[in-house]
């Protein structure tokens, strides 16, 4: 309940999917990003800012503000239905389960109105929807990404491992409040789609919904691949990459130095080459790069694309007097994506056939609506670079990312200001409830137990940093805070300056390293040999971690299925994706729809 006679702030919590830590004009990017830059410009940003490696476990996190593993993510849905060791853990169930309260259903509970539009990625059945989670509004991507522009191929056989990947990667299958959309409606482009859902959900607001204070949720599916984006976009990146992403990379260390966000003397990771070849970008063949630039120019679009649409949302705000008392927050889920599927073992050859088959990608036809690319390994390291690696590790490129906030009615005293104060994804929910005069229930909620809240909240950390007279830097959290990490069997465990990581073999030693973080934040001198106490507290602390949310091992402590297995899991599991291809096709009616979608 809420508390207070004080007006209470608006929220607005923007998420961008898969962006890098370099990847705006106010983190060092060539990107063009006035909007982003702006806010960053009167508000704060964070250099050391940490999230989980991954998309749906973040997102749990912030909708909850405690560890994933807890919360019903403990790996993404992806990888849990293909996994016996993670399927029937506690914590797995791939959707945001009852141990854990949504943000949204305190806020609303609270005398918020609720509001979201973009991509949900927090369980596929009704009842896990939005709407069942406290959002009073919702426009939402169910799955952990799709075609940007709707774009669906006609598939021969769509029971195929190829077809299935795609049909489950691309479907954009959204819902709106309590109901599925058959269809999307001709020129839809993800990102504008969801800037205009949200501007019109605040503009429907009758007198009694705008006595209310909102919570608007703002999640992007941009820049995810398929990398996606309208062709005028693109074509002001024209040329701009061809230098390659070694290149880029440097420049992205050179500006990050300028802002002063690294030391002069950082010693970056160096990359890692994970897209099957070793060649020296240029030894590699003339239209492998051509397309890997092209492919990077398209990545910009997204990113220039989706800051427009955030300076529409944010125009809307300042037209209607709402945009000073709004706590305005932007992130990333997760570090950049360096995935190269077509080398991935098993699928890569079939996934490279399947895109040939049904898609166009021609040179000039990459980033439209029927092409489909990602861009890789070397351009993720140029956007996570001094760090290590990038999404799916829980090193520093995996998980520490851009993250901007504007208080409400203004940073003060700390407009521009860039802190380098350790925090997380999981202090949002305790800060956004301070603000808000909302309490959390604690460990019971409506009759059942649940987690509380493990982050803290910024708001005493924000006042401090306001105050300019202040010689001592504030943070956010003491010396000894432990925060563990762990998705897809890469872990890692900070407490204070120190950080212990594991990086599964072949991109790692598939062992435990120690790093002082401060002192080395690309990862590069592993000192488990010269602090070996160090190491072994670390260590203990880990195990504590482990037990404690419930992580089932890292690579290594558990089976890795064979191909037999996986299938006969599925055949025991429910499949939550098995169903997603009926809705929206023109041969299935109503009536035979509701055979196969899962009942609320």
């Amino acid at each position: 309940m809420s508390s207070g006679s004080a007006k209470r702030p608006n929220f607005l919590v923007i998420v961008a999917d898969d962006l890098g830590f370099s990847d705006c004009g106010c983190f060092g990017s060539e990107i063009q990003t006035p909007h982003i830059d702006a806010l960053a410009a009167e508000a704060i940003r964070f250099n050391n800012y940490h999230v989980a490696a991954a998309c749906s476990p973040t997102r749990s996190m912030l909708m909850t503000g405690t560890d994933h593993h807890i919360a019903g993510l403990g790996q993404l849905q992806e990888i849990t239905r293909n996994s016996p060791a993670h399927a029937h853990a506690p914590g797995h169930e791939g959707y945001l389960n009852e141990r854990v309260v949504a943000l949204p259903e305190l806020l609303s509970e609270g005398g918020y109105l609720t509001l979201m539009s973009g991509k949900w990625h927090l369980g596929l059945k009704p009842e896990h929807h939005p709407i069942a989670r406290g959002f009073q509004r919702s426009y939402a991507l169910l799955p952990g990404c799709a075609n940007h522009y709707a774009y669906e191929p006609q598939y021969d056989d769509p029971t195929t491992e190829p077809e299935k990947f795609f049909e489950t990667a691309t479907r954009a299958l959204h819902v709106e409040d309590d109901h599925y959309l058959p269809r999307l409606p001709d020129g839809w482009y993800s990102s504008d789609a969801y800037a205009d859902k949200m501007i019109s959900y605040l503009e429907e607001r009758d007198e009694e919904a705008k006595s209310k204070p909102f919570f608007a949720y703002l999640p992007f599916t941009a820049p995810h691949w398929p990398m996606q984006a309208p062709k005028d976009v693109c074509d002001k990146y024209r040329g701009r990459y061809d230098a390659g992403p070694d290149a880029l990379r440097l420049e992205r260390l050179e500006s990050l130095k300028k802002l002063g966000m690294v030391e002069p003397g950082v010693k970056p990771h160096p990359m890692v080459m994970t897209d099957g070849t070793n060649e020296n970008w240029n030894e590699l063949p003339e239209e492998i790069r051509q397309a890997s630039c092209r492919a990077m120019e398209v990545y910009a679009g997204m990113v220039d694309r989706m800051d427009w649409n955030i300076g529409r949302v944010l125009d809307h705000l300042k037209a209607t007097g709402e945009y000073d008392n709004t706590f305005i927050l932007f992130m990333s889920d997760n570090g950049a994506e360096g995935a190269s599927y077509e080398a991935q073992p098993i699928v890569g050859e079939s996934i490279q056939a399947h895109v040939h088959k049904y898609y166009d990608n021609s040179l000039d036809n990459i980033g439209r609506g029927n092409s489909f690319v990602w861009y890789g390994c070397r351009w993720a390291q140029a956007a996570t670079a001094p760090s290590r690696l990038f999404k799916m590790h829980s090193t520093e490129g995996g998980c520490r990312v851009p993250l901007v906030v504007k208080p409400p009615m203004g940073a003060k005293g700390s407009a521009g200001v860039i802190t380098d104060a350790f925090c997380s994804v999981m202090d949002v929910v305790p800060t956004i409830l301070d603000l808000a005069q909302v309490k959390h229930p604690g460990t019971e909620y409506k009759g059942r137990q649940i987690a509380p809240v493990r982050g803290r909240s910024w708001v005493k950390f924000l006042s401090l940093l306001n105050d300019t007279a202040r010689a001592e830097k504030p943070s956010v959290h003491g010396p000894d805070y432990v925060m563990g990490f762990e998705c897809a069997g890469s872990g890692a465990l900070r407490r204070g300056d120190w950080k212990v990581t594991f990086v599964p073999a072949p991109r790692g030693p598939q062992r435990w390293e120690l790093f002082n973080i401060r002192d080395d934040p690309g990862e590069t001198n592993d000192l488990c040999q010269e602090h070996p106490q160090v190491f072994d507290e670390m260590m203990q602390l880990w195990q504590e971690y482990k037990d404690d949310v419930g992580v089932v091992g890292v690579a290594g402590e558990y089976p890795v299925p064979d191909v037999g297995s996986q299938h006969a899991l599925l055949d025991e599991m429910e499949d939550p994706y098995a169903w997603i291809k009926y809705i929206g096709r023109p041969e299935i009616t109503p009536e035979l729809l509701k055979k196969v979608v899962p009942p609320a």
